[in-house]
């Protein structure tokens, strides 16, 4: 059985005493495919040495997360660009606008979405969307850009289903995370109702533990845990979810 975690943040700081250890963990159970999203210029240099040390495991992605949408954005928009002139990478991302931190950067996050699916148009690539509490931005970026060379994954998924639906018409997978998990999470009173062909797994790791790890540092091997979860919810056993899968992760990513 191969599990694929379509979004991980491994050389976050939160994993510096352990991460090989972690890796390996997962990689043991199971999860072969590590999905890695960008944050900004700080973070490059150890996604490049993570993809060093586990060159058949981690798959890069490039981009500027919205949070980190700041005055230099214009700058940190550039290195993206570079970025991807130099090197293959598997999708932009991770890229959105959260108005749950701070909305002091509204109009800089939209720009710098918008920049950021040009550059993935150009480079025929897909993106992967943070959305908090943003939806209807997001959703207003989206119907502008729609269209064959516009796809990509709604990573952490949390939306209603008519949202659900809305992201889909987008050429989007939803990545189905921890949330899934929660008793208060929603999503999972409805997702047997979308097709599993529109469906990632993802953990979003050392965010987002799914149950029984909730409110603790998340890890690649907790997927899981939601995989688990999906399985119930969709009533089919855990290799059909696990295969399916991971199978929409390679369309999306083109691997």
């Amino acid at each position: 059985m191969v599990i694929t975690d379509t979004h991980t943040h491994l050389y976050s700081e939160a994993f510096d005493a352990d991460r090989n250890e972690i890796i390996k963990k997962a990689i043991d159970l199971g999860v072969e495919r590590f999905f890695v999203p960008a944050i900004d210029s700080t973070y490059t240099k150890s996604m490049l040495d993570l993809e060093t040390d586990y060159p058949e495991h981690i798959f890069l992605m490039m981009g500027l997360h919205p949070t980190h949408v700041k005055g230099n954005y214009k700058k940190e928009l550039a290195h993206v660009e570079e970025q991807l002139t130099k090197r293959k990478f598997y999708a932009v991302g991770e890229i959105g606008i959260d108005l749950y931190w701070d909305k002091t950067f509204l109009k800089q996050q939209q720009e710098a979405f918008v920049y950021q699916i040009q550059l993935a148009k150009k480079n025929k690539l897909p993106i992967v969307i943070h959305c908090r509490e943003s939806f209807d931005e997001i959703f207003e970026i989206l119907e502008k850009e729609k269209g064959p060379d516009l796809y990509g994954v709604f990573h952490c998924f949390t939306g209603t289903l008519e949202q659900a639906h809305k992201a889909i018409s987008y050429n989007m997978k939803l990545g189905i995370g921890g949330v899934a998990t929660f008793k208060n999470g929603k999503i999972d009173q409805f997702l047997n109702k979308i097709e599993l062909e529109h469906i990632v797994l993802e953990t979003d790791s050392p965010y987002l533990a799914p149950v029984p790890y909730r409110g603790k540092r998340n890890e690649s091997s907790y997927i899981l845990n939601v995989l688990e979860k999906i399985s119930i919810i969709y009533d089919q056993t855990k290799e059909e979810i696990a295969s399916i899968t991971t199978q929409n992760s390679k369309d999306v990513f083109g691997i």
